[in-house]
């Protein structure tokens, strides 16, 4: 949905936020990211599988301590965006669902697809991760023990969780973000694919 037909204050508010937006993700100054997925295939040859499950993380790492999935799993009750992670404008929270407050739900402003124009990201599952998935300001160990543990991935089983990695739409935005926002690396199929042969090897965490 175009935010600019929305009715009444929605109307007013999406207005603001889409011109924030705008300028908030052009002035953004992008971080060193990186650029590529090293297929799975290419660590079969770690001939230790303590060793190997621990590289097939650390390659799926550069995915996972993106910008595009740590601006949706912050600290904070308020989510991140743009490429140099700065908070979101206009200023909202979590709420019941990850789905925002009453009044200012995520998909108030965010439509089902991108809204180039405004640099408006969309989706239709648009939320925050919950808070027991915050990421942000954490290690890669310690993203890797949590996304592990069933009390803090939402009961998700290992093979959930391959699953959402590979399939889900909402990760899978990360390679289509839309202007103004650098895309992780790969695919969404070599992601999985790594993950998948790192649950395979022992789903070692580092340290």
């Amino acid at each position: 949905m175009n935010p600019m037909m929305l009715p009444g204050a929605f109307a007013f508010a999406c207005t603001a936020a889409v011109m924030t937006f705008a300028f908030l993700e052009a002035r953004a100054a992008p971080k060193e990211m990186a650029k590529d997925l090293k297929p799975a295939s290419e660590f079969a040859d770690i001939s230790d599988r303590r060793a190997r499950s621990l590289a097939l993380f650390a390659e799926a790492g550069k995915v996972i301590q993106h910008p595009r999935c740590l601006n949706c799993h912050p600290k904070t009750e308020r989510p991140l965006q743009g490429d140099d992670m700065h908070p979101h404008e206009p200023p909202v929270k979590r709420g019941a669902g990850g789905m925002g407050m009453p009044g200012m739900r995520c998909l108030t402003c965010h439509g089902v697809a991108n809204y180039d124009p405004g640099r408006m990201p969309g989706n239709p599952r648009w939320l925050l991760a919950p808070e027991e998935m915050a990421w942000v300001g954490k290690s890669l160990g310690q993203i890797c023990r949590q996304i592990k543990d069933p009390l803090l991935n939402g009961g998700k089983s290992m093979k959930d969780l391959i699953d959402h990695m590979a399939h889900d739409p909402l990760v899978g935005w990360g390679w289509n973000p839309g202007v103004g926002r650098t895309p992780v690396p790969g695919t969404q199929e070599e992601f999985g694919k790594l993950i998948q042969a790192w649950a395979d090897s022992g789903a070692q965490c580092p340290k």
